[in-house]
């Protein structure tokens, strides 16, 4: 099991001169959604983390930071055609202002774009092999955060299914009693209606097996069980099941409602009340489970 939140970084280099640092964060979504933020000169790999990130992670929204830094002792590249023009464009704008015609460019090459790092394009074999395993080490760096925190989600989970199944131990004696309470309920109200009821009259016996299965929860509790049973599956499963055990908990949230309607006891439905709370709790922690 693994949480859809986590974090990555690794660093590496191409050649001498130029260092990769990679930073890959992730926060809950139903869906995968992957927003890159990558300089200029590595524009070109974003494809590369796209695909890869897919393999890393089944959804939830992903955000991957690349940074590019120059050693002090390596090369620049001056664009000195832009340099040109905008020495010509000082110029001109000085002489029509009436003033000398020179010009500091060492002013003008310390603005953006004159001046460069020297890279590789993004096509090149070698810089994207180098990337490809700074981006690997980053992403092993945060499926492994990412189990840490599915482990503790695993353990928090199975506390919460435990404490549902005690209530659900709880619920079921009582559930039990609960057609022979409305048997003696009917009963009762006939008795203070004065209406007499013969032992072998069969209409009556019919009308009274619909009635008490109306109260009859065993299919529920029943289904229940079942369900405790799959969603201990999912904990222990290799495989993403953050989604089918949301679907999961939608069943279970079905069957007690149904249970709660069908057997109205105040016993009961306090326990049927804290069943629903606890479960609603079960449900918002699985929404971080990938």
């Amino acid at each position: 099991m693994r949480s859809m939140t986590g974090f990555g970084k690794a660093e590496g280099q191409y050649g001498d001169d130029f260092f990769f640092t990679v930073e890959i964060s992730s926060v809950n979504r139903k869906q995968l959604e992957v927003r890159c933020s990558l300089p200029p000169e590595l524009s070109g790999m974003e494809s590369l983390i796209r695909q890869r990130i897919g393999t890393f992670i089944s959804r939830g929204s992903v955000s991957v930071k690349v940074m590019l830094r120059k050693n002090a002792l390596g090369g620049q590249k001056i664009d000195t055609a832009f340099l040109s023009e905008l020495v010509a464009a000082a110029r001109k704008i000085r002489v029509e202002s009436g003033l000398t015609p020179e010009v500091n460019v060492e002013e003008l090459m310390s603005l953006p774009g004159v001046i460069a790092p020297v890279c590789d394009n993004a096509d090149s074999p070698g810089l994207s092999e180098a990337f490809s395993k700074v981006l690997n080490a980053a992403g092993e760096e945060f499926g492994a955060m990412r189990s840490r925190e599915g482990a503790a989600l695993k353990t928090d989970l199975s506390d919460r299914a435990n404490l549902l199944e005690e209530l659900l131990r709880q619920i079921e004696p009582l559930a039990a009693k609960v057609p022979e309470a409305a048997r003696k309920r009917l009963y009762c109200k006939l008795a203070a209606e004065k209406l007499q009821v013969e032992p072998n009259d069969e209409l009556f016996a019919r009308e009274m097996l619909f009635y008490l299965d109306k109260s009859d929860v065993s299919e529920e509790i029943t289904r229940l069980k079942s369900h405790f049973q799959q969603l201990r599956k999912f904990f222990d499963s290799g495989e993403p099941a953050g989604r089918g055990m949301d679907f999961l908990l939608q069943e279970f949230f079905r069957e007690i409602t149904t249970l709660g309607n069908k057997a109205p006891s105040p016993e009961l439905s306090a326990l049927v009340v804290k069943f629903k709370t606890e479960l609603e709790k079960l449900r918002e922690q699985v929404q971080n489970v990938e």
